[in-house]
């Protein structure tokens, strides 16, 4: 299918579909969320405040060929970011959120604040640890980043310049065979679900990495010409930019085991909860990224740990990951916990 002249209209407002109420509203989930989370324990003794935000919007895309299609979209969210003190002036910060298509289905502002002050203050007495290698394990909300660097290493654009470390991977096991990796557009209630892509193209369910092999590029019309493809219906656009590929509603399967089994045989490793910075080399696949987390000593989360690096090759790190089976749907792209062996972490 060649390029043709199109037409695409996006529309969005802050009138939630479902219910999210006018502004005054969103002010008290807000500011209930924060309330939550300061008034947990006296060693939080400020925030970054609350947050709510909702919105809905409409999509209309045709193009010459005759295509006319159109979907509705809408999203509600809730957060908080309380600043624990302890005794000696040391100040730690962390942070819980909500999201959900409607609001009927979102977590309270009090239930989001409870666990932002509970993940706050676990982080109070953070230490260092010396730099050695050992089993690296990621908490689902940094996990999914793992999986975000592999939809940079397969998008069309990348593989037609030779500028990813898996250009010459597809059809080959790039994962342990327990690892499948889904995007579906189709997803009831997901938060990137859409009935075609942004080029009108038909869009469906795929198993990007199915048993740990690696099935498909992800292609628009553009880079599927470049490479002699057909596109799979991945393209994405706003109003202002070109189309290209992106997943849609993405995750890595759940794994066999519990996360307490996961963690439970690592003598000492380190458990992330938080990562910084963007080292990542998505032509080599080198990975170095600071990190924030807990120490883990026989088979148990010790004490808190901060300011260090963790560091390996994503085409090693993805060989040697396991997946544990608490994967939850939050944010379009979500993954259970997962665990890593033989990474470098960088400390003192």
């Amino acid at each position: 299918m060649k390029h043709v002249p199109y037409l695409f209209f996006s529309h969005a407002t802050h009138k939630d579909y479902h219910g999210a109420g006018d502004t005054a509203d969103r002010i008290d989930y807000a500011r209930r969320a924060e309330k939550a989370a300061t008034s947990a324990d006296p060693r939080i003794k400020n925030s970054e405040g609350g947050s709510f935000d909702a919105a809905t919007g409409r999509k209309v895309f045709a193009n010459s060929h005759g295509f006319v299609g159109e979907y509705k979209r809408s999203y509600c969210s809730v957060s908080a970011v309380p600043i624990a003190e302890d005794e000696n002036g040391n100040m730690q910060r962390d942070y819980w959120f909500a999201v959900s298509r409607t609001l009927s289905k979102l977590e309270s502002p009090e239930e989001v604040g409870r666990i932002a002050a509970e993940r706050t203050l676990r982080r109070i007495g953070a230490r260092k640890v010396k730099t050695q290698k050992v089993p690296i394990v990621f908490d689902p909300r940094v996990s999914r980043s793992l999986v975000g660097h592999l939809i940079g290493a397969i998008v069309g654009p990348a593989i037609a310049r030779g500028t990813s470390f898996l250009k010459d991977k597809l059809g080959e096991r790039i994962f342990p065979q327990a690892i499948t990796i889904i995007d579906d557009p189709h997803r009831r209630r997901g938060l990137r679900s859409k009935p075609f892509d942004g080029e009108g193209i038909a869009n469906r369910r795929r198993a990007i990495i199915e048993n740990g092999v690696l099935t498909t590029w992800l292609l628009d019309l553009r880079s599927a010409r470049q490479l002699g493809l057909k596109t799979t219906g991945h393209a994405s656009r706003g109003t202002s930019s070109p189309p290209s590929p992106s997943p849609t509603n993405l995750w890595l399967e759940p794994g066999a085991v519990t996360q307490q089994a996961l963690i439970g045989d690592i003598a000492k490793g380190f458990y992330v909860n938080e990562l910084m910075g963007m080292g990542v080399n998505g032509v080599t696949g080198d990975y170095s990224r600071g990190a924030a987390g807990f120490w883990i000593e026989n088979g148990e989360l010790a004490y808190p740990v901060s300011e260090v690096t963790i560091a390996g090759n994503l085409k090693e790190m993805y060989q040697h990951l396991t997946a544990a089976d608490d994967l939850e749907f939050k944010t379009g792209n979500d993954a259970p916990t997962l665990r890593v062996d033989g990474m470098m972490l960088a400390g003192s």
